[in-house]
């Protein structure tokens, strides 16, 4: 499945996918519980009805939990870009982090490489996984999750080709601040449910903008949002 070194431990919390479906999207996830052991034990628990495809160790070992051909339970209540029950048509990764209600900590270098390196694969196998289709948790269930935070290196997956990063050199927004109702139609267009849009903007700030975390969709915010908006595909009034 892989030519990275890897342990298989085969988690039963695992179905087919439906006949003919794709895979198109890759979600990052952080464990978020007190040690590694715990969530391992916890993906290969029938009773937990959890698993992933992949979990990353902070020293980066890597662990197949499910084959990437079959549908790993990560997602759970989940949208992206019109699609719901994002179990159906995605690749899971789990990066051992105790999260934030653990002690949430940076994300170890050989962890990172191992997670860059699983990416790359990734995205080999399943070349419809375009970049707005790496996500974090949070992305796909804003009002439920934080994971992966703002401490994971996204710009550093982008940097390697996995996932989405404009760079600094993009046209202006045009307008200098949007109203709450353009905020809501630039993460719609990038792929978020906007029904509670404080938690979607939430989530698009943990990904794109750690540093504006909790701010109004104004100055940084804002001009990240177009940017991000205008990487995702057209936009209409553009």
């Amino acid at each position: 499945m892989s030519p990275l070194p890897y342990t298989v431990m085969e988690s039963p919390n695992q179905d087919d996918r439906p006949e003919g479906q794709g895979i198109d999207t890759l979600v990052l996830h952080y464990t978020g519980m007190p040690t590694a052991q715990a969530a391992l034990a916890r993906m290969l628990d029938p009773a937990a009805q959890v698993s992933a495809h992949w979990l990353v160790h902070e020293e980066g070992r890597l662990v197949a939990l499910v084959p990437e051909a079959r549908r790993a339970w990560h997602a759970g209540r989940s949208f992206w870009r019109g699609h719901t029950a994002l179990n159906t048509r995605s690749i899971g990764i789990e990066i051992v982090n105790p999260g934030h209600e653990f002690g949430y900590r940076p994300f170890p270098e050989a962890q990172m490489r191992s997670v860059v390196a699983l990416c790359r694969e990734i995205l080999r196998r399943h070349p419809a996984i375009v970049p707005v289709n790496v996500v974090a948790h949070a992305d796909i269930a804003p009002t439920r999750k934080e994971d992966p935070g703002e401490l994971f290196d996204w710009p550093r997956l982008a940097a390697a080709g996995v996932g989405l990063w404009p760079g600094g050199d993009e046209a202006p927004p045009p307008k200098p601040e949007g109203s709450a109702d353009d905020a809501a139609a630039l993460l719609a267009h990038i792929g978020y449910d906007v029904s509670d849009l404080a938690a979607a903007l939430k989530a698009f700030q943990r990904h794109y903008l750690p540093a504006s975390l909790g701010q109004a969709p104004v100055g940084p915010t804002w001009a990240r949002l177009w940017a991000v908006a205008r990487a995702s595909g057209p936009i209409e009034r553009d």
